[in-house]
């Protein structure tokens, strides 16, 4: 499945590392369960967001996945992309840029058509052909219709994703240059958070966090001194504070590095995907650890 990764320290800007595949001799022994991309997000001083991010096969373009990427920003977010919908090209690589916000996904719905018809105008929000990038479209288009309120956005949008299509999973993280939203519904894969302390457990550590699967990397020194919330779809560290939240549950990390939870969806989706209803592709997708 894809690998999700945010990270915010807000309202202290921090250097951190990223390496979003930690094992670079898989990548030629076992090509065909390799990532079809990689990408992370970031933001400027400025609050411009900053993408980078790459499709790649996996006896290609290996160095632009494991070298390390330095950056600075108040929000993080990264992802591990296997291909679902969507041929494996730039434009269907997460993470994806709307309105100044970032948005990487997780999980499977359907009947895009539908969703399409949904969206109408808002329809040219999306420049590639995933799932992933309308359901961020309907995000944008309730947030807009709340007055910008990013939380009753999300809450609107999920609900009417939950009645109307097929879903597999709609695990999510969506970040703006000081704040940060995560998803997770229902409860087909995990998400998980930790609010880590400054130091971390011993109080004098810096942040050096590693997914099991070795795809993602995270170190940041600064994190030796200020706290921060990570979001991740599996455990990183060690750290006894990682909770998962629960299916439907929204988390919402502010500008203070505040957090609250709240469950927006109480209800199964209308329509449940089965991991046996989805195409072999999607399958094997949803399926890999």
């Amino acid at each position: 499945m894809c690998r999700l990764f945010g990270l915010s320290a807000s309202p202290h800007r921090v250097h951190a590392s990223f390496w979003l595949l930690d094992a670079p001799d898989s990548l030629v022994e076992q090509s065909w369960r390799e990532p079809d991309g990689t990408g992370l997000g970031t933001f400027a001083a400025d609050g411009t967001p900053v993408l980078e991010k790459r499709p790649f096969a996996a006896h290609e373009d290996k160095q632009f996945a494991i070298e390390a990427k330095h950056r600075y920003s108040t929000t993080f977010i990264a992802h591990v992309r296997f291909a679902t919908t969507g041929d494996v090209l730039p434009r269907n690589t997460h993470p994806f840029e709307q309105h100044g916000r970032l948005f990487a996904h997780n999980g499977v719905v359907q009947n895009l058509p539908r969703l399409e018809a949904e969206l109408g105008s808002d329809l040219r929000l999306v420049r590639g052909d995933t799932d992933s990038e309308r359901v961020f479209a309907l995000i944008t288009r309730h947030i807009e219709r709340n007055n910008g309120d990013v939380t009753a956005g999300i809450t609107t949008a999920v609900g009417w994703l939950a009645d109307n299509v097929p879903t597999y999973a709609l695990n999510f993280i969506l970040t703006t240059p000081d704040e940060l939203w995560a998803l997770r519904y229902p409860d087909t894969h995990d998400l998980l958070f930790l609010e880590r302390h400054p130091g971390g457990p011993s109080g004098s550590r810096h942040l050096q966090q590693t997914s099991g699967t070795g795809r993602i990397r995270a170190r940041s020194e600064n994190l030796a001194e200020h706290p921060a919330v990570v979001v991740a779809s599996e455990q990183m560290d060690e750290d006894r504070g990682w909770t998962p939240l629960r299916s439907g549950e929204l988390l919402h990390v502010d500008r203070e590095l505040g957090t609250s939870r709240e469950l927006i969806l109480d209800r199964p989706p209308r329509y449940p995907i089965c991991l046996d209803d989805l195409s072999a592709r999607a399958k094997a997708a949803q399926a890999q650890q």
